[in-house]
């Protein structure tokens, strides 16, 4: 069986949906600590050809909550804005209404926390793509949560009877061929290929948010995008 494991990113990159769409399960990793200034409430869009940020309004965000601990702010004026800054980016781009669509579902998602929130608008983008990963929250696994770092990966892999687990390229540095070999767990690195596709008629602008890939792909091109990938093992 295949594992990932990531933090609940606001609708990221394509190379986070291609690590969910590689394995069978996903570990959303919600009972961690809040990271101000990263990606779990926002990611980059393009605005007049440049990026720029997205964001999920919040409640109370501090890096002394957990992740699952921190709430959406659902203030109706904040979700309009949001929408509108969509629009006005976007409602000239090929696949609007589609990606309008979904965007809207998920922005009037009702849940409370911002792991739910966004663990829903996974759910939603899924479904478009026809991607069929389980997803899981780490919050409702019986583990041991005084491991840290690999020592708790490694954990949750055995827990759930993983033989793969897959990581983004990223975390090279924190996890060991050699320590996942000796529990029994193939560790592979995913890297995300070279991905381009037309944006208006300004020079390319990269790792935007899957947003802009759906506004600018149709869904069977996006799904092709979604194994344009490398895998690094020992």
């Amino acid at each position: 069986m295949k594992l990932g494991i990531m933090q609940p990113y606001f609708i990221p990159y394509i190379g986070y949906w291609q690590l969910m769409n590689a394995v069978d399960k996903y570990i959303v990793y919600d009972d961690v600590n809040f990271i101000k200034g990263g990606w779990i409430n926002r990611n980059r869009i393009l605005v007049n050809g440049e990026p720029k940020y997205f964001n999920i309004p919040m409640l109370g965000a501090s890096p002394h909550k957990l992740i699952n601990e921190v709430e959406v702010n659902h203030n109706e004026k904040l979700k309009n804005k949001n929408m509108r800054v969509i629009e006005g980016a976007y409602q000239k781009a090929p696949y609007y209404n589609e990606v309008k669509d979904l965007l809207e579902k998920i922005m009037n998602g009702e849940q409370k926390s911002i792991s739910d929130f966004i663990l829903n608008s996974f759910k939603i983008i899924n479904e478009y793509l026809e991607i069929d990963t389980e997803l899981i929250l780490s919050s409702t696994l019986n583990k041991d949560c005084s491991l840290k770092g690999q020592d708790k990966v490694l954990s949750i892999c055995e827990l759930l009877g993983a033989t793969e687990y897959y990581n983004a390229i990223g975390g090279q540095e924190l996890y060991s061929f050699e320590e996942f070999k000796k529990h029994g767990i193939d560790l592979k690195f995913l890297e995300t290929g070279k991905i381009e596709y037309k944006q208006f008629h300004n020079e390319f602008q990269s790792n935007l948010s899957i947003i802009d890939v759906m506004m600018f792909n149709s869904k069977d091109k996006v799904k092709e995008f979604l194994n344009q990938y490398t895998l690094i093992e020992e």
